[in-house]
């Protein structure tokens, strides 16, 4: 194991698994480069339905911003738009929507670089989570070494992630903001109880590739508290700190009510950020001790399976030493996972030296169960659950083509395309995944 850099150690990813040469290189050079499609559990057509379930295939496109789109041509409440992941903008994506609009009107919708690849009626629902994993093809290009050198690189890499059955389960970049990685800062401080300090980091941190408008409005906010001039100062584009600016303008010190301008997702997303910041420094000091990924020890929580045969985040067994083998069978078959915990107000730590590095984590970082009970912000709250430390990539190649590399691979879902290739990219700079 080597240490990653400054950046990533900001968000908790403070070690790479394998030891080899990172390649380097750029994702999502364009969206053609990252193609995901979703493994969905697709639901029962039923003629008499009056949901319609359609797959969907999108060039450049976020989820909630498509989300967003249909409910504006179908002129229906974004509540009524149901889907099972949120894929990135950088892409091409396929996934399931079921959209509470009959099929006819759904059929009738034509967006730019959005396609229907299927589309039926359906009495059934979805909703975040109800998927089995996601297919990757990615390219990876601009190489930082020869790509006969990178392409033995990788299969080093691959030969030792094999041995191990899978790869640090660490939340990827995107979790946290490529370009302003404040996701998990908001939530800190919004557990905290600092309204005003959450504030001030969504409307001044500067981010690395804004353009030059938004970043000298920010740094003016930060050096001048002014907030009817940054209203006017900040790029329309810049919507969400706009609505806040407004509520702030007219009420200055009810920073509760100006965070409540967000939409609920996104304040949900801050908590969420800042438990998965948890995560990643709780799995990086258990690689840290050398403590392995692939086998309990005592006190562990080891999580069973699901209908679906993935790892069930509320369902575990405590590994003690008369279990150890019989679980560490069932890993190694991937019928049993390793877990750490995601903290939230019902959480439960492990026992032994894991329960020991969660323990101590959450005491460096100040947190209490109570925290994520953030009754102020309309009844958010997390109460945990625990998440699988290692994560296999199935059905894994990689080729080469011309001066890029070509990796196809299968995720669980809540598992990270990113994490995995920083394995092999090695790289410090944010928004090169």
């Amino acid at each position: 194991m080597i240490p990653s850099g400054k950046l990533e150690n900001q968000i908790g990813l403070e070690l790479f698994y394998t030891d080899t040469p990172g390649i380097g290189g750029t994702l999502r050079a364009e969206p053609e480069d990252f193609v995901v499609q979703e493994i969905s559990v697709m639901p029962e057509e039923d003629a008499e339905g009056q949901n319609t379930a359609v797959i969907v295939q999108a060039r450049y496109w976020e989820t909630n911003r498509m989300v967003r789109e249909f409910a504006r041509r179908l002129r229906i409440s974004r509540k009524k738009i149901m889907f099972a992941g949120t894929k990135d903008k950088r892409a091409i994506s396929t996934q399931l929507f079921v959209i509470a609009a009959p099929m006819n009107e759904v059929e009738a919708v034509h967006i730019k670089d959005i396609e229907f690849l299927n589309i039926y009626p359906t009495k059934k629902q979805i909703g975040l989570g109800d998927l089995i994993g996601n297919k990757f093809s990615i390219t990876l290009k601009d190489l930082d070494i020869e790509i006969t050198q990178a392409m033995e690189h990788c299969q080093a890499a691959k030969d030792q992630l094999d041995k191990i059955g899978g790869f640090p389960n660490y939340f990827g970049v995107q979790r946290f903001g490529a370009v302003r990685p404040i996701t998990h800062l908001m939530g800190m401080h919004m557990t905290r109880g600092e309204p005003e300090l959450a504030i001030r980091q969504y409307l001044c941190a500067p981010g690395t590739h804004e353009n030059d408008e938004a970043t000298a409005a920010r740094k003016e906010l930060d050096k001048t508290g002014d907030y009817a001039k940054a209203l006017h100062d900040f790029p329309e584009n810049l919507s969400f700190e706009k609505a806040i600016l407004n509520h702030l303008v007219v009420n200055s010190d009810d920073y509760v009510g100006a965070l409540g301008n967000l939409p609920q997702n996104l304040l949900m997303m801050f908590i969420h950020a800042y438990q998965s910041y948890l995560f990643n420094q709780i799995l990086s000091e258990r690689m840290r001790r050398d403590l392995p990924l692939n086998q309990p020890v005592p006190g562990d929580f080891v999580l069973k399976m699901d209908k679906n045969s993935l790892p069930d985040h509320n369902n575990w067994i405590q590994a003690t030493e008369s279990n150890i083998p019989m679980l560490t069978g069932l890993i190694a078959k991937n019928k049993a996972f390793v877990s750490a915990t995601l903290y939230g107000h019902e959480s439960e730590f492990a026992g032994g030296e894991p329960g020991d590095i969660e323990a101590s984590i959450v005491e460096k970082e100040g947190v209490k169960q109570r925290d994520f009970v953030l009754s102020e912000y309309y009844k958010l709250g997390s109460k945990g659950k625990r998440r699988e430390i290692l994560a296999p990539a199935k059905n894994f190649e990689f080729r080469q083509i011309d001066n890029t590399i070509q990796f196809d691979f299968e995720l669980n879902k809540g598992c990270y395309a990113t994490t995995f290739l920083r394995e092999f990219m090695k790289c410090d700079e944010l928004t090169r995944y």
